[in-house]
């Protein structure tokens, strides 16, 4: 039986320090309001990292540096218009935090949330992104 591979989608894990541990971004789904990481399709002449910087930018104002390699990949849905979903494989970028600016693409449009990674991990109701958050968390510590 012939499966369509999975498209491409990046992610930003966007992190700063915290009081007990590092605080991970999660920004809404604007259909849902499911909490996610900012993620979206490559960027069409830019490394994938360059597209993580250029998500995190756009769904949450964050502004940050990536780092080049990504830290690991998990499976998932994105929703298209009426009801379709495709499946997705989602590379994950780490993206060190230096600053949320108040006005950026998409303000009004999604809730931005900053969390410890552990209720980060309880926050996420996508299964394979909790798995990924639990996997990684030493890599995000």
């Amino acid at each position: 039986m012939f499966v369509k591979p999975a498209r491409l989608q990046i992610a930003a894990l966007c992190f700063r320090p915290g009081d007990k541990e590092p605080e991970i971004l999660l920004v809404s789904t604007r259909d849902t309001g499911r909490l996610i990481l900012p993620k979206g399709w490559p960027e069409k002449d830019k490394p994938a990292h360059q597209t993580a910087i250029i998500e995190a930018y756009e769904e949450a104002g964050v502004v940050g540096k990536a780092e080049p390699r990504p830290m690991g990949s998990f499976r998932s849905y994105k929703g298209l218009s009426k009801g379709v979903k495709i499946r997705t494989k989602v590379l994950v970028f780490k993206i060190r935090f230096e600053k949320q600016l108040e006005d950026f693409p998409e303000i009004g449009q999604r809730q931005c949330v900053w969390l410890p990674l552990s209720e980060a991990i309880e926050a996420v109701n996508e299964p394979a992104l909790k798995r990924f958050l639990r996997r990684k968390r030493s890599e995000i510590m």
